[in-house]
């Protein structure tokens, strides 16, 4: 995968991923970083739960839920905090 897509990828899945969670993105380079921790975190989640998403469309959906999930995380690590 080129690293035009893969960065695009990230873009799109954090920006979903803060949609969903607050209302907006969080700024092009978070949102892919997010994104990109997000296909890391989603793509061990849907391996543990043995499915697998294939092409681009799979790619963008796997790294939302890991980003969401990620969040998620983080959000109660911060009130714990």
């Amino acid at each position: 995968m080129s690293l035009a897509i893969f960065l695009a990828i990230g873009a799109v899945a954090g920006w979903l991923a803060g949609v969903i969670l607050k209302g907006g993105g969080f700024g092009l380079l978070v949102n892919i970083v997010i994104g990109i921790l997000g296909a890391v975190v989603g793509g061990f989640a849907f391996g543990l739960l043995g499915i697998s998403a294939g092409g681009i469309l799979g790619s963008i959906i796997t790294a939302t839920v890991g980003a969401v999930l990620l969040l998620v995380i983080v959000g109660l690590l911060k009130k714990a905090a």
